[in-house]
């Protein structure tokens, strides 16, 4: 019981980490747009925002978000496992769980804000069936056969292109940004939605941007097995034990990560840059997830611990609240700060607003078991008003 209670607490102090990288990551898309965050030459910068720029570039983007990724096939495969000790069909309650994550993510992406991810942890939700049942070796191949697949195509088509592929058209970026600048920052809501869900500088035609909706699945699965892998194997479940494991794998893939992250950063022209940051985004994150598994085997901060347990308990609920704080804080029907706060003190304001979430998670955890969104994912998920499993009741056989 205590290594199970103990891989619980792991991978709850990880999930609400990585919901730290993750706001300080939207906080570019949240200020300068998803298109203007990637063409800071727009902008005014100061030399500090400058390099806090380069730096959230190399340690933050691309590397928690694979994070989260990695632990919703972790928690998938956990579910499934959970399901089937109660003697429960699984196909239905994961068809009902990726049906939950895409209206919501719909209902987010069209009414609030373009960064949303959860329509797309829906979809990848109802792909991620076919590799419930698998083997626990099964899954690895796959993972590492989409791996190297993702690597091939990402190499060939950057040395085709030499690294110069874009999906905006220069011709329409500058005065798209310029455009949403304007009206992201004194808009009112009816004029900000018009833009986000009708406007677009986008080059590529309509049969390459099917071709990417279709496959983007299979190129964005690995994180996902790796976590379903992860969970089949029992990781996590024993941290004192697997300290050897995560000591190692934190000191090769951190600084492995952090230099193909560079690389990219600083050498963008470079035809090989494409694969460093492919390769180097989920080696740094997978090597964030064994660090933060290594501070479960140490006597760090109790209360530390607990609070970023409660953020991320509640990571759907936190990760909906981002979006509303900072909408308000950064769009025209709010404080209309957006492109005028810079770097810096976005990087204050995201770690005021999860230090709240911090507390308020935990003092909300005291009297409620769930988050709001939670409570309805789970009564909509297993059909049951109080959010909980019920084992299926045993046919009595004829005499």
């Amino acid at each position: 019981m205590k290594n199970k209670k103990s891989r619980v607490q792991a991978i709850d102090g990880i999930r609400g980490f990585s919901l730290l990288g993750i706001l300080l990551a939207n906080l570019l898309i949240f200020q300068y747009g998803i298109w203007g965050k990637d063409e800071m030459e727009f902008f005014t910068l100061s030399p500090m925002d400058s390099f806090l720029n380069e730096f959230l570039r190399i340690f933050v983007e691309e590397s928690f978000m694979p994070i989260f990724t990695f632990l919703f096939g972790y928690s998938m495969m956990m579910l499934k496992e959970n399901l089937e000790e109660k003697g429960l069909k699984i196909k239905r309650y994961f068809v009902r769980r990726s049906i939950f994550l895409l209206v919501v993510g719909g209902l987010h992406a069209t009414f609030l804000w373009e960064g949303d991810i959860l329509t797309f942890y829906g979809i990848m939700g109802f792909f991620l069936l076919l590799f419930l049942k698998r083997k626990q070796k099964t899954i690895l191949v796959w993972g590492i056969l989409l791996s190297s697949l993702l690597l091939l195509f990402v190499g060939i088509g950057a040395f085709i292109d030499g690294g110069q592929t874009e999906l905006a058209s220069p011709q329409k970026l500058a005065p798209y940004i310029e455009k949403t600048n304007d009206i992201y920052g004194t808009g009112t809501y009816q004029e900000i939605k018009y833009h986000r869900n009708h406007e677009a500088p986008l080059e590529e035609d309509f049969y390459f941007l099917l071709f990417v909706t279709l496959f983007s699945p299979i190129f964005t699965a690995p994180m996902f097995l790796f976590g379903m892998y992860a969970a089949k194997r029992k990781l996590f479940f024993n941290p004192l034990k697997e300290k050897k494991l995560y000591k190692y794998a934190a000191a090769i893939l951190v600084p492995v990560g952090l230099v193909l992250k560079t690389i990219y950063q600083f050498f963008p022209e470079t035809s090989w840059s494409e694969l460093a940051i492919t390769l180097g985004g989920p080696l740094l994150a997978v090597g964030y997830i064994f660090s933060m598994a290594l501070l479960y085997c140490q006597n760090w901060s109790g209360e530390l611990r607990k609070l970023l347990e409660s953020v991320g308990k509640l990571s759907l609920t936190n990760y909906i609240l981002h979006t509303i704080v900072c909408t308000t804080i950064f769009y025209g029907y709010g404080l209309g700060q957006f492109s005028k706060m810079g770097i810096g003190f976005s990087i204050l304001l995201g770690l005021a607003i999860f230090g709240l979430q911090m507390f308020i998670s935990h003092y909300y955890l005291i009297y409620f078991r769930s988050g709001p969104l939670e409570m309805i994912n789970r009564i909509w998920t297993y059909f049951s008003w109080t959010g909980r499993l019920k084992k299926r009741k045993k046919q009595s056989k004829a005499a």
